[in-house]
């Protein structure tokens, strides 16, 4: 895996900054867009539903889980 890379997105009128591995940002990409969303949108969704997790940590499972149900279509699961 690569150097982790910063991106900055607005969630709920505040403005952050998210540090993830390009791998992981690619695969919230992919979830993003199979949903119809903007990136911002989906990680206001993860922020919501990642009780005391780290919001970079619950990022980082959602990508797993949107890679698993995706491969698991795919048959390769």
């Amino acid at each position: 895996m690569s150097g982790l890379h910063k991106r900055s997105l607005s969630l709920s009128g505040h403005a952050t900054s998210l540090a993830l591995e390009p791998e992981f940002w690619r695969v919230l990409d992919a979830a993003a867009a199979a949903e119809g969303i903007s990136l911002a949108a989906l990680v206001s969704r993860i922020d919501e539903a990642r009780g005391g997790r780290p919001l970079a940590s619950a990022c980082r499972v959602a990508a797993l889980a949107f890679a698993q149900a995706r491969d698991q279509g795919r048959g390769q699961g």
